[in-house]
């Protein structure tokens, strides 16, 4: 009787064995709310085995090879736990581990693997969450270094400034949501426009980003960075929020699961989302801005080897603005410091987008991804930067306009696998972009109504197909290296409807890449990168330059490191150079091609985190740049307003419960505005706080921009113009004030 007892036990342990070892992968779960955690490291006892899950949740076990079934899981922002796989929850060939998120300690960061941590390479739903923020544009101020401006109203994109770049509304950063990108290409107001105003801010999952030429998945515009916006799939509570705020600011969000989910794992989820902004700003002339947002979203298994992600998103605005002021009107009286010379200008812009997502796993351990994606984008803007400089009598309003399809398609497949005995992973992808731009316009106007002039008029058929191979080698357990390539080509057609003429040209670009990360022990990780990138020029140079250098190449190198100093504080820095070679510029605001040359940029980036106390955290960003036209003599090299020296930091005290909030400022320092520096545009000095008190059923918050009230100059610009009454014209700085003292009151309901 004992021997069967034991054969018996013996024979469940063997199937329990056999099971365990058979898993295809797990899947890592918040233990509350079932939802998916991306981005935990899972790894067994001897760091054999590595992997990170994705936004899923799900880790492959395709080369887990250990005998020892333990395994660890750690992600920041969770409890960091051991498991044994044979005795976690499973269904069919899956395993579902269950972790407890938790305020992150410093202290109980590892630098694990031989990789940048992504305490420095993301954003969390709680960063954004504790930031004095109105609209998704201002989350790109939590990017280390990257600074934003607004200067026509509130409904455009903002100017975007970092690594010595000013890149206008996007030339050389190139941002995503979901896997749609952003940037518009022979946009009508400028090359790369990127407006992330269709966003809304509290269905931001996670932001990720980074910096330089080096990541081969990242095409067109990522020369200084990327950006990825990652909206939430699943929404742990319906809620109301309402936000009232000076200048009579009133803000709406409401967000709705429509589909009930009882089951212990939650693989669907259907939720609808909706947002609606008005406020007249702190201007003397009303704004009446007002924005609408609304987005349907699924996400869910369909079965054991698919996922489906699916939306349909909308956005609709319409604003008034004020524009750039001279300083000598502001000097002699003539308007005040929240004045207008002309309170004509402003806009209205719509984006309409879907986007559809599958996700597969396959049998050998793969990971294919297909995703096709649709926006339906119309602008229509009226700006007045010289006055009447050219029209002395209509003044010298512009139009600029255009009625926009985007399609386009990413397919991507990610293996881990082994290479003479090394262990690899491969990323290779294709993706392919297609651009309908029509009438496409910048015209001379008198108050919105009247053309009075014509200037560009025409239609933009601009296609770019791109393909990336990605190699990781790790050689050992602490050094791994990454080369890869990518090949974009472009296809632009312009049909220029003024001189009744079509243009086309085509051209293309290899850009490879080579990343090498050291972890030189548990507490220092260095790390080396280079790589070829570009960002593509406007359809209307390329059809006239046939192709000639209209893909103007970015070398660039870091060099740098990630050092946990003691255990409360974690160090990021890195030494970088960028070097751009010719391009020609399309200047959107006057129809004309400015042939600019070849420049260099090099500087220093430092990133620290330090935990002060249990719950208090105190965090630092420097960038120090140093860009140069190459070409020209020493005094007239300077970049026009590329930022030398930008800072961000503050405190932050978090809890899940209760009282959590930030104290944080931003600075931005002087900046030449011209080519010899004798013009110079001013920095400024702004503090912003956040407090909110949390509980299960409700939270109330109270945000303050601008704590100090102080008079700063959010854009600047060294503009040639005339106002009405003067005979010349006069070059001096032309700027949008930034916000005083602007409070705001919210209110959210959980339910």
């Amino acid at each position: 009787m004992r021997l069967k007892i034991f054969l018996f036990l013996l024979i469940l342990i063997s199937i329990n064995e056999f099971f365990a070892q058979n898993l295809k992968g797990i899947y890592v779960l918040i233990e509350i709310t079932k939802k998916p955690i991306s981005s935990v490291l899972i790894s067994d006892f001897n760091d054999g085995f590595q992997e990170v899950s994705d936004e899923n949740g799900f880790v492959s076990l395709q080369n887990f090879n250990s005998e020892n079934q333990k395994i660890y899981v750690s992600g920041i922002g969770y409890e960091k736990e051991e498991f044994n796989l044979d005795s976690i929850k499973k269904e069919k060939d899956f395993g579902y581990i269950f972790l407890n998120p938790k305020v992150v300690s410093i202290a109980e960061v590892q630098l694990k693997n031989s990789v940048r941590n992504n305490i420095f390479q993301t954003i969390s739903e709680l960063d954004i969450h504790l930031r004095p923020i109105n609209n998704s544009q201002e989350i790109l101020r939590s990017v280390p270094g990257l600074f934003i401006g607004q200067h026509a109203g509130g409904g455009k994109a903002e100017q975007l400034f970092i690594r010595g770049f000013d890149v206008d509304h996007g030339t050389d950063v190139s941002i995503s949501v979901d896997g749609i990108p952003v940037n518009m290409v022979s946009h009508a107001h400028g090359q790369g426009y990127a407006d992330l105003h269709f966003v809304i801010p509290e269905f931001i999952d996670k932001v990720n980003f980074d910096k330089g030429p080096y990541f081969a998945e990242k095409g067109n515009f990522t020369t200084a960075g990327f950006v990825d916006f990652k909206t939430k799939d699943f929404l742990e509570n319906n809620f109301a929020k309402l936000e009232v705020g000076q200048f009579k600011t009133y803000r709406g969000v409401l967000g709705l699961n429509l589909l009930k989910n009882n089951k212990e794992i939650k693989d669907h989820s259907l939720f609808l989302a909706t947002e609606a902004y008005f406020t007249d700003g702190y201007f003397d002339s009303p704004q009446d801005f007002n924005r609408f947002n609304g987005m349907l979203k699924y996400h869910g298994k369909l079965n054991d080897n698919n996922f489906l992600t699916a939306y349909l998103s909308g956005l609709s605005s319409k604003w008034n603005a004020s524009g750039q002021i001279p300083d000598r009107a502001i000097e002699d009286g003539t308007i005040g410091w929240f004045g207008a010379i002309d309170d004509n200008e402003g806009g209205k812009t719509s984006r309409y987008n879907f986007t559809a997502n599958m996700k597969s796993y396959l049998n050998n351990g793969g990971k294919f991804t297909n995703q096709i994606f649709y926006s339906k984008y119309q602008f229509e803007l009226y700006s007045n930067f010289t006055f009447f400089l050219n029209d002395p009598i209509n003044g010298d309003q512009i139009r600029q306009k255009e009625d926009r399809n985007l399609y386009g398609f990413n397919s991507t497949y990610e293996k881990s696998t082994k290479i003479f005995g090394f262990k690899s992973e491969t990323i290779a992808g294709i993706q392919l972009r297609y651009d309908d731009v029509n009438d496409l316009e910048l015209s001379r106007t008198k108050d919105r109504t009247i053309t009075t002039e014509a200037l560009k008029f025409g239609d933009v058929n601009e296609m770019n197909f791109g393909a990336f191979w990605s190699q990781k080698i790790a050689l050992n357990q602490n050094f791994d290296i990454t080369p890869s390539i990518r090949f974009d080509y472009f296809d632009n057609q312009y049909n220029d409807k003024l001189l009744q003429q079509k243009l086309k040209s085509n051209s293309n670009i290899f850009s490879p890449k080579l990343r090498m990360n050291y972890r030189f022990n548990e507490n220092v990780q260095l790390y080396s990168y280079f790589g070829k990138g570009f960002h593509s020029n406007d359809t209307r140079v390329a059809v006239v330059e046939n192709g000639k250098k209209v893909l103007p190449p970015a070398l660039g190198a870091d060099f740098g490191g990630v050092f946990k100093i003691g255990k409360k504080l974690i160090l990021q820095s890195a030494v970088w150079y960028l070097w751009l070679d010719q391009e020609f510029v399309y200047v959107g605001d006057e129809a004309v091609v400015e042939e600019g040359g070849k420049t260099e940029r090099m500087g220093i980036d430092i990133t620290a985190r330090y935990e002060i106390y249990q719950n208090w955290f105190a965090d630092f960003n420097l960038s120090i740049a140093k860009p140069r036209s190459l070409n020209f003599p020493a005094d007239e090299n300077f970049i026009p307003l590329a930022p030398k020296l930008v800072s961000t930091g503050g405190i932050t005290y978090r809890k899940q419960m209760g009282f959590n909030g930030s104290l944080r400022y931003r600075l931005m320092g002087d900046r030449p505005a011209n080519e010899d520096n004798s013009v110079v545009a001013k920095g400024y000095f702004v503090w912003d706080g956040t407090v909110n008190y949390t509980t299960k059923k409700w939270e109330l918050g109270v945000s303050v921009q601008n704590i100090f009230n102080v008079k700063w100059k959010e854009t600047q610009f060294d503009t040639e113009s005339r106002l009405y009454n003067e005979i010349q014209p006069v070059s001096e700085i032309h700027f949008t004030p930034g916000t005083p003292f602007f409070g705001k009151l919210s209110y959210t309901y959980f339910f």
